[in-house]
């Protein structure tokens, strides 16, 4: 049916697409360390380490500061339940799709991780990937990147509601967020088979008057509902998976 619809209204979404692309409000990654320790500072346990990857909403592109965005605040949120230090570390990109994800990381210094957060998608879709590709990509990061960090968690955020973005018109929004879902679908089955992995819906952030000013990314407390959906299944999958600060 996508593709039916692609032939019928190509032109018009090609002419939307290009308006959107010139007129969008372009925010700034939020400032701030990309790297950091967060909680029980003094103790002499082993910090439980993050590594979180993504586009322009990992980079929290929406907010000022990292404080407000995803990677600090998760690390935050998990360091308090479990009373212990947490290293994390963001490397993340505005408009990167997975694949170029993938070319991002071989040229970025990875510490060892203990589990991964991987926020990609959007830019599959607007890039028009197709989702055998899509998938491929994200599997194949997944594996590079817990080869290369020692990780064996993984929380994958699933792609945003674009359904609803205000800052495209129609026809163009509902093709978009039908591609969207239509990833999201493939990208949670395959969470679904991984038995160390965990995959957190963003359908709850089909919400507009929330999102930042951009109309385009999330708002500040879309941020940090996020935060605490990803450190929920951190501590759920460290609950399993048993690292114990020794180690």
């Amino acid at each position: 049916m996508l593709a039916l619809y692609k032939i019928i209204f190509g032109p018009m979404l090609l002419l939307q697409a290009l308006w959107l692309r010139r007129t969008a409000l372009r925010l700034p990654e939020a400032a701030g360390p990309r790297s950091g320790l967060e909680g029980a500072l003094g103790t002499s346990s082993r910090p439980l380490r993050i590594l979180i990857v993504g586009d322009s909403s990992a980079a929290g592109v929406g907010v000022d500061e990292q404080a407000q965005a995803l990677a600090q605040p998760v690390a935050q949120l998990v360091a308090d339940k479990i009373g212990r230090p947490v290293a994390w570390q963001l490397v993340a990109k505005s408009g990167i799709n997975t694949k170029e994800a993938i070319e991002l990381l071989l040229n970025s210094e990875l510490e060892p991780a203990d589990f991964l957060v991987t926020a990609v998608g959007t830019n599959d879709v607007t890039s028009q990937r197709a989702p055998t590709q899509f998938l491929q990509d994200y599997a194949y990061l997944v594996k590079s990147l817990r080869q290369q960090t020692g990780a064996l968690g993984l929380v994958a955020t699933g792609l945003p509601p674009l359904r609803i973005l205000p800052a495209a018109p129609h026809p163009l929004r509902w093709y978009l967020g039908r591609y969207a879902a239509r990833l999201d679908r493939i990208l949670k089955n395959w969470i679904d088979q991984d038995s160390m992995a965990r995959y957190v819906s963003l359908d709850w952030a089909a919400k507009p008057l929330e999102m930042a000013r951009d109309r385009f990314h999330p708002g500040l407390g879309q941020y940090r509902h996020w935060a605490e959906l990803v450190a929920e299944q951190i501590l759920d999958l460290q609950s399993r998976i048993s690292i114990h600060p020794a180690e």
